[in-house]
C-alpha cells in the first residue's frame, strides 16, 4: 500500500509540477548532449567513433499521435547530432508489442529498447534478468529528478530501477458535446443515467461509445473501473491476492452484470473485437462516436483530431449508488526498458537518457504533455492547450484513490484468462456467476 499512497501524491504533482531545467542535458564540447550516459566512464569520442544501430521498440504507431511526432523529431535530432548512431524504430500497437516482446524474451532476443508495463507485468522480465538496471543512466544529466515523486517505484525491484515511464494517467470518459446536444442528452451522473444516454443516442442513430477490443486490455480497463464502483472502493484484487475475497464475491458479479448491461444496451460499435486500440479511438476522434472511456494519455491525440474543441470529459459514475467518482483507474504508464544483452548497452543508455531528458519539453510543445510521467514547466492554457485538456488537469487535482489495471496486479496466467473472459462478453452474454467461476479457477490454477 505504500506504493499506492505514493501514487496519490505523485498524480497531484503531475498536474502542476515542473522543472525542465535539466532538459537540455549536459553539454559536450560540440554543444550536443553528452553521449556517455551510463557508460561507466567510457570516453565520449569512443562512442562517437563506432557505427551503431539501436533498435527502438515503441507503442507510438499512429502518425497523428503527438507522441509519434515528437518521437520521430527527437530521433532525427539525435541522429543528426550523432551521425554514427542509427535509431531503427519498431512501432507497434500495445497488444502487438506485448506479444512480440513475449516471443523475443523466450528466445532472449529483446531489442535494445523495448516497452514494459509497471509492477506485475514487468516483473517476469526482471526476474529472468532480461532487462538492464538503469540506475546509472538515471543519475546522468539530472534525469531521475525529472520524474514525478514516487513514480519510478512502480518500475523498481530490489532497489534497482529497470524502466523509465512515459506517462502517469487516470481513466476518464471523453464525450463529444456536439453529439450529446444532437442526441438531446446530458452528462450522466449515475450508471443508470449512462445506460439511458446510450439507449437514447442509439435510437437517434448516434454511435454511443467506441472501443478497440481487439486489444483486450481496453475492455478490461473499462471493466475494472466498474468493479472499482461495485466494490465501493479500491483494493478488490489485493483482497483476492490476500485470500480475503474470491472472484465469486458479489461485487465482482455485480460488475460483470453492469458491464454486460452496457454491452447489451448497444453501447459499442458492431464488430468491436475486430477494432484495435487505434481503430477504436479513431472512431471517436473522427466524430463517429459520442463517448470514449480511456486513460488520459488519449488527450493529446484528441486535441490534434477533427473533434478538437467539441470534447469534454467526465468521471465514470456510481453504479447502483456505489463507489466514489473521485476514485479512478490509475495508470502509471508504459515504460522504456533496455535489454540486458544489448550489444550496444552504453550507446543505448546514452540515447535513452537524452531522449527522456528532452521528452517533457517536446511533449509540452507538441500539446502532448497531459498525463506524461515527468514534471512539466509551463502554462498549459497560454500554450494553447484546449479547454478539454484543462478539464483533465482539474480532474487530476481531485483524485482520491483508485486501482491499477488487472494485468498490472495479477500474474500473467491469471491476467490472460481475465482478458479472454472479458473479451468474450462482447461476443456473447454469459451468466455472471459463470464468469466469476472462470476467474477464480484461473486464479487458483496460476497461484499454487
Amino acid at each position: 500500500m505504500a506504493k499506492m499512497s505514493k501514487w496519490f501524491s505523485l498524480v497531484m504533482a503531475g498536474t502542476l509540477a515542473l522543472s525542465l531545467t535539466a532538459c537540455g542535458g549536459s553539454k559536450s564540447s560540440d554543444g550536443s548532449a553528452s553521449s556517455n550516459a551510463g557508460s561507466g566512464g567510457e570516453k565520449t569520442e569512443t562512442v562517437k567513433e563506432k557505427n551503431v544501430t539501436i533498435t527502438f521498440q515503441n507503442i507510438y504507431p499512429d502518425p497523428t499521435d503527438p507522441k509519434n511526432k515528437l518521437m520521430n523529431k527527437l530521433v532525427k535530432q539525435y541522429e543528426t547530432e550523432h551521425p554514427n548512431i542509427k535509431i531503427e524504430l519498431d512501432s507497434l500497437n500495445t497488444d502487438q508489442q506485448k506479444l512480440k516482446l513475449k516471443t523475443q524474451a523466450a528466445s532472449k532476443e529483446v531489442p535494445d529498447i523495448t516497452v514494459v508495463n509497471p509492477a506485475a507485468q514487468m516483473q517476469p522480465f526482471v526476474e529472468a534478468k532480461l532487462l538492464a538496471p538503469l540506475d546509472d543512466m538515471l543519475d546522468q544529466n539530472g534525469l531521475r529528478g525529472t520524474f514525478q515523486d514516487g513514480l519510478l517505484d512502480w518500475y523498481s525491484f530490489d532497489g534497482h530501477t529497470y524502466a523509465v515511464p512515459d506517462g502517469n494517467n487516470i481513466g476518464v470518459v471523453y464525450y463529444n458535446k456536439e453529439l450529446f446536444e444532437k442526441g438531446g442528452v446530458n452528462v450522466p451522473t449515475t450508471f443508470e443515467d449512462m445506460l439511458d444516454v446510450v439507449k437514447t443516442l442509439k435510437q437517434k442513430g448516434i454511435q454511443p461509445m467506441a472501443i478497440g477490443e481487439k486489444d483486450t486490455w481496453t475492455g478490461s480497463f473499462l471493466f475494472m473501473n466498474m468493479l472499482l464502483r461495485t466494490n465501493n472502493g479500491p483494493g478488490f484484487l489485493k483482497d483476492v491476492l490476500d485470500k480475503k475475497k474470491t472472484f465469486e464475491d458479489p461485487a465482482f458479479k455485480e460488475a460483470v452484470d453492469a458491464f454486460q448491461n452496457l454491452i447489451q444496451a448497444g453501447a459499442f460499435q458492431e464488430g468491436v473485437t475486430s477494432f484495435d486500440y487505434n481503430a477504436g479511438e479513431n472512431l471517436f476522434k473522427t466524430g463517429k462516436a459520442a463517448m470514449y472511456f480511456m486513460g488520459t494519455w488519449a488527450t493529446g491525440g484528441i486535441e490534434t483530431s477533427s473533434v478538437n474543441g467539441k470534447v469534454g470529459v467526465f468521471k465514470f459514475p456510481t453504479i447502483n449508488g456505489k463507489g466514489n467518482p473521485d476514485e479512478f483507474m490509475l495508470a502509471p504508464g508504459s515504460a522504456f526498458a533496455i535489454s540486458a544483452d544489448s550489444k550496444h548497452l552504453d550507446e543505448t543508455k546514452a540515447f535513452l537518457n537524452w531522449f527522456m531528458v528532452n521528452f517533457p519539453k517536446e511533449a509540452f510543445e507538441a500539446k502532448g504533455a497531459v498525463g506524461i510521467g515527468q514534471k512539466v514547466d509551463g502554462d498549459f492554457k497560454a500554450a494553447g492547450y484546449s479547454d478539454m485538456a484543462m478539464e483533465v488537469l482539474n480532474l487530476f487535482k481531485g483524485v482520491k484513490g483508485g486501482d491499477l489495471a488487472f494485468d498490472n496486479t495479477m500474474n500473467p496466467g491469471t491476467a490472460q484468462a481475465h482478458l479472454t473472459s472479458i473479451q468474450n462478453l462482447f461476443v456473447q452474454k454469459k451468466d455472471s456467476a459463470e464468469v466469476a467461476k472462470e476467474h477464480q479457477a484461473a486464479f487458483e490454477a496460476n497461484n499454487k
